[in-house]
């Protein structure tokens, strides 16, 4: 099964990610993650993906779609994925769509309040969380991917929870929607 998560910073898609992950013995991958990654190497690239993270703007599409399509051209994702944090823009979703297809798109819908709320509580030392990049990236959320919801909802692959739901009540809602 193919599965992308949407929804703002501080949602919970990493939570259940790895939950939907452990039920459907599928791997999760996020994109936040690989650029996080990525960002900590010494080349131009990293230093490049290091900069933007930590000004909260979007990495660009193109560098985008060559970093996920490049991890999802591994044969771990054969049998499916569930993918957070991509698309996150109306280009990339259509592409993406177009060349790995998708069988479902969860979009786990929380307050900016819930998000910023929950993002302050964490105790995490990543230089991109800080409240201005948060509050940027929050905005280009609703600027950019509210496109990618739409355009997953006219073709009928959009489920929408409530994500200031409790974890595993997140959880049920969404193996419902699923089929599980």
């Amino acid at each position: 099964m193919k599965i992308v998560l949407v929804g703002i910073q501080g949602a919970g898609k990493s939570t259940q990610g790895n939950l939907l992950s452990q039920e459907l013995n599928v791997p999760y991958l996020s994109s936040g993650h690989i650029f996080r990654e990525m960002a900590k190497e010494k080349t131009k690239l990293g230093r490049w993906l290091k900069e933007t993270l930590n000004s909260g703007a979007l990495v660009p599409d193109e560098t985008t779609m060559d970093i996920i399509f490049e991890y999802l051209d591994k044969p771990e994702y054969s049998n499916g994925y569930i993918l957070d944090g991509f698309p996150r823009t109306l280009a990339q979703a259509e592409v993406f769509t177009d060349r790995k297809g998708v069988d479902k798109v969860v979009l786990i819908d929380v307050s900016d309040k819930e998000a910023l709320w929950r993002i302050s509580g964490r105790v995490a030392d990543r230089q991109d969380e800080t409240l201005q990049a948060i509050r940027k990236r929050i905005a280009l959320f609703h600027e950019s991917t509210s496109a990618v919801v739409e355009y997953y909802q006219d073709r009928g692959m959009l489920v929408r929870v409530d994500g200031e739901k409790d974890v595993d009540d997140v959880f049920a809602e969404i193996k419902k929607h699923l089929g599980r």
